[in-house]
């Protein structure tokens, strides 16, 4: 007999305590109150506990390393059917470094894939990144799926996102029976988004290299959380860019901010970020420049046409959304 948390067959998160973990929960727990919905149970995995105030009645929380070998015992258990994988390492902390990061976003990923085919579980839904088509001079002004994938080994989160997908590639080949649908995301914004981009957006002035316009595409995190859920209900497989319309320069970025720009030479830059990151006072070093200077914008054509999802916010909207919430939230600080 099956155990009564193994009733109905589930729908497993990843990550489930991040920041778009737990967007793409709350927009599961909408999606759950509808009648044919509600045959799955969700399960919201990670390796952080999560606190009692923040957990959702109808929820199972699963506390566990993506890199457990307990992964197919607990995908079996649980009956998992669609996983959705968003654990990674987005912003290290200070105590990170290359080979945790690459044993977490890597190595994890492959111990989540053998889990799932281990497990038989259906499909598995991953949180890749535009970051993996990686910051090149010779990318194209607006890239679709079918560009090769070279994310920059000087960016970690960028090559290791390239190495999943060659990752899950080999998994296509190898084990057809567990579908894949792939999202390489711009950047993310929402009320409560603080990463490392946002954090640029916080200075006093922005940094740009001359002769270079540095787009980005931005995309809502709600947007995101649909098309996951999108992905999961309407068993749509398949790659997808996911973007909002349209792309905003770092000229358009700082006067959305009000902000002045602090324009500086390829060459010049890059010999200030070699001292300060000599002398311990930047994070950052010259190869800081292709990230600026090189930025993939990303064409969301495949997610409308085939998907048959349109962005809500384009990316103009999204960012000035942001602008909003921030000031709202420092208006609520208090003096």
């Amino acid at each position: 007999m099956i155990p009564t948390e193994c009733a109905r067959p589930a729908i497993l998160v990843t990550g489930a305590a991040g920041y778009l973990g737990g967007v793409v929960m709350e927009e599961l727990c909408r999606e759950q109150q509808t009648v044919a919905h509600n045959a799955f149970q969700f399960l919201a995995m990670d390796v952080r506990e999560a606190p009692l105030e923040k957990r959702r009645a109808g929820i199972v929380y699963l506390q566990e390393d993506i890199r457990s070998d307990k992964l197919a015992e607990i995908f079996k258990r649980y009956r998992v059917q669609v996983v959705v994988h968003l654990a990674a390492i987005v912003t290290p902390g200070k105590k990170s470094n290359r080979a945790l990061e690459y044993a977490i976003d890597v190595l994890g990923t492959e111990n989540v894939l053998q889990a799932c085919v281990a497990a038989g579980v259906k499909r598995i839904i991953v949180a890749s990144s535009g970051a993996a088509y990686g910051y090149h001079a010779d990318n194209p002004a607006w890239i679709t799926e079918t560009q090769a994938l070279r994310g920059n080994y000087a960016f970690a989160y960028s090559h290791h996102k390239r190495l999943v997908e060659e990752i899950l590639a080999r998994h296509r080949q190898e084990h057809p029976r567990l579908q894949q649908t792939i999202f390489r995301i711009g950047t993310i914004l929402g009320e409560g988004t603080n990463n490392q981009i946002t954090a640029l957006f916080e200075k006093p002035r922005l940094l740009a290299i001359k002769g270079a316009d540095s787009p980005f595409v931005f995309i809502w995190d709600r947007d995101v959380a649909r098309c996951f859920v999108r992905a999961i209900f309407a068993e749509r497989t398949g790659i997808y860019n996911l973007a909002g319309e349209g792309a905003l320069t770092l000229r358009e970025i700082a006067s959305i901010l009000g902000k002045k720009l602090f324009v500086l030479p390829a060459a010049v830059l890059r010999v200030a970020l070699r001292v300060l990151k000599t002398l311990r006072l930047s994070v950052y070093g010259p190869e800081q420049i292709a990230f600026l200077r090189y930025r993939p914008v990303l064409d969301n054509t495949k997610l409308k046409n085939e998907l048959g999802y349109v962005p809500e916010k384009t990316s103009r909207e999204v960012f000035e959304f942001y602008v909003a919430s921030r000031k709202r939230q420092r208006q609520r600080m208090p003096a």
